[in-house]
C-alpha cells in the first residue's frame, strides 16, 4: 500500500498546500493556516521524512517528494491546487510545477534558489551528516544560527524549532539534504505557464537573496518580492511580514476570480 503524507485541513475553497523547509513540520506555518483558510483549504503536511509522515529512503530525489504531493492530491480528490514552499519546500513546489504542471494553479516560493551548483553539492549534502555518537543535538546550533538571526535565538519559536530538529529521525534529515543537494530546475523554469510569486529574504544565510531571483527572473510574469530584515525562516522570525505578503497575492487572485 502506497504511504501517505500525514496532513491537517483547514478552511474551504480551492486547495492550497504548505510545504514546509527541511527539518520542520506542518505546525510551522504561524498565522499564515489561519488567514489563508478564509480563502482557501489549506492542506499543511509533513513531507516523505519528517513529522509524522513515513520515514524517507536516502537516495530519494526531488521529484519523488513531488509526485508525493500529487499522490496526496489524488487521495484528497484535489484535481488542481496551489503550492506555497520554503526552502526545501519550494524546491519541491519547482519541481511539481514542472512535473505536475495541469495540476498547479498557482506557486508561491520562497528562501530556495533554482539550483544547487554542481560545486556546492557536496558541501549540502554534508549538511545532513550527523555524527552517530550526538545525532541531531550535534546539528541543531549551527542549523538554528544559519536559519535566524542572532537576536532572535533563544526566543520561544527557535526553542520550539530546535525540539522539531532534536526529535527529528537523521535518516529523514539525510534524506532532505542529499535530495536538496541535486536539485537543479533553472533550465525548465522557463516552461511555468501558472502564476507565482517568488518572496526572498535580505538577510538570509542559506540562500542569497540573488539566487532567489533566479526564479523570478525565469518563470514569466512571476512577481518578486524582498522581506527587509528576514532570515532563512521568514515564515517564523517574519511570520507577520510574510504572512501580509503571501495573502496580498491570495487576495488579488480571489479579487479577479482566479482563487
Amino acid at each position: 500500500m502506497r504511504k501517505q503524507l500525514f496532513h491537517r485541513i483547514q478552511g474551504q475553497g480551492s486547495p492550497l498546500v504548505l510545504l514546509h523547509p527541511v527539518g520542520l513540520d506542518h505546525s510551522f506555518w504561524g498565522p499564515l493556516v489561519e488567514q489563508a483558510a478564509s480563502l482557501h483549504t489549506v492542506v499543511s503536511v509533513d513531507l516523505m521524512g519528517h513529522g509524522a509522515s513515513p520515514s524517507a529512503s536516502p537516495d530519494r530525489g526531488i521529484a519523488a517528494f513531488a509526485a508525493d504531493v500529487a499522490a496526496l492530491l489524488d487521495d484528497l480528490g484535489f484535481a488542481r491546487a496551489g503550492l506555497l514552499g520554503l526552502s526545501f519546500g519550494g524546491m519541491i513546489t519547482q519541481e511539481f510545477a514542472l512535473g505536475f504542471r495541469e495540476r498547479l494553479a498557482f506557486m508561491i516560493v520562497g528562501a530556495c534558489g533554482p539550483r544547487i551548483p554542481p560545486e556546492a553539492r557536496e558541501a549540502v549534502r554534508a549538511r545532513g551528516v550527523t555524527d552517530p555518537a550526538t545525532g541531531m543535538a550535534g546539528i541543531v546550533d549551527a542549523t538554528l544560527q544559519r536559519w535566524f538571526t542572532a537576536p532572535f535565538l533563544g526566543t520561544e519559536p527557535t526553542r520550539r524549532v530546535a525540539a522539531r530538529l532534536l526529535a527529528n529521525d537523521p535518516i529523514g534529515w539525510a534524506a532532505g539534504w542529499n535530495a536538496i543537494s541535486g536539485f537543479d530546475a533553472l533550465d525548465r523554469l522557463g516552461t511555468i505557464k501558472a502564476p507565482a510569486l517568488v518572496i526572498a529574504a535580505e538577510h538570509d544565510a542559506g540562500t542569497p537573496v540573488a539566487a532567489t531571483r533566479m526564479i523570478a527572473d525565469a518563470i514569466p510574469g512571476a512577481e518578486f518580492a524582498l522581506l527587509p530584515g528576514a532570515p532563512h525562516m521568514m515564515q517564523i522570525e517574519h511570520a507577520k511580514a510574510f504572512t501580509a505578503r503571501v495573502m496580498t497575492f491570495l487576495r488579488a487572485r480571489a479579487a479577479a476570480g482566479q482563487a
